[in-house]
């Protein structure tokens, strides 16, 4: 369920998913570790429509006890995937974005579709939130709280999530020690977070992923691919899946 954001990308939308674009394909196939307990991997990327579509099944899970999340940044239009927003890129996204709000009922803002999608001078790129949701995650344990803040910043805010003043302002927002979060979002830039994404694309491959979001469920050494697309709007269900 990955949105490459390219019209003339051959990998297109469907309705329900998108396909990793070959360039983002990981030939490495790391296993995940044996866990105690059930986790849920969740291989998602911050700028991708899909994953916000998915926002109330990721809340959901939060809600089942004894259930621990795992996330897993998959850079989706980091590096040589940035995309500028022009007007083609705009007509593209917002069909697929008119798409799940009325599959999912997530809302999109007037600010993300005729304020960020008209800045040209915008660039969206996945690695700067991605950095600050491994920064919150290790100062607060506050990953997933950040990661849906930066989703509404960007899809109902309109905001320019790729830039740092607006990361420490919604790190801010969500109540973390300023100092903290900056020291360890400088920390865990650059190298520290593109080698978090390359684990992520791997995990993708090993468990035979097809894009973002992908959410595997584990039981010490067994995993299972969930189709999260079969529960939008059925959060109780989703709910039972995990907890069975």
């Amino acid at each position: 369920m990955v949105n490459s954001y390219d019209s003339h990308d051959s990998h297109g939308c469907g309705d329900s998913s998108c396909a990793l674009p070959d360039s983002m394909e990981s030939k490495a196939a790391a296993a995940p570790v044996a866990a105690k307990g059930a986790v849920l991997h969740y291989i998602y990327d911050p700028l991708c429509g899909w994953c916000y579509g998915a926002a109330p099944l990721l809340q959901a899970a939060r809600e089942v006890g004894g259930l621990r999340i795992a996330l897993h940044g998959g850079g989706m239009l980091a590096g040589s995937n940035r995309k500028q927003v022009s007007s083609q890129l705009r007509n593209y996204v917002m069909q697929h974005d008119h798409r799940i709000a009325a599959m999912t009922g997530q809302p999109f803002g007037d600010d993300y579709f005729n304020g960020l999608l008209l800045d040209t001078t915008a660039v969206l790129d996945s690695e700067p939130p991605i950095a600050a949701i491994l920064a919150a995650e290790a100062v607060a344990g506050r990953g997933l709280t950040l990661l849906a803040r930066i989703q509404v910043a960007h899809y109902v805010r309109g905001l320019q999530v790729a830039d740092s003043a607006v990361l420490r302002s919604l790190a801010a927002e969500i109540g973390l020690d300023q100092a903290l979060f900056d020291s360890k979002f400088a920390e865990l830039g650059g190298a520290a977070t593109q080698t978090h994404i390359a684990a992520s694309r791997a995990l993708l491959t090993r468990v035979g992923g097809q894009g973002f979001p992908t959410f595997v469920l584990q039981r010490g050494t067994q995993i299972e691919v969930l189709d999260a697309g079969r529960f939008f709007g059925q959060a109780e269900a989703w709910k039972a899946v995990l907890s069975a």
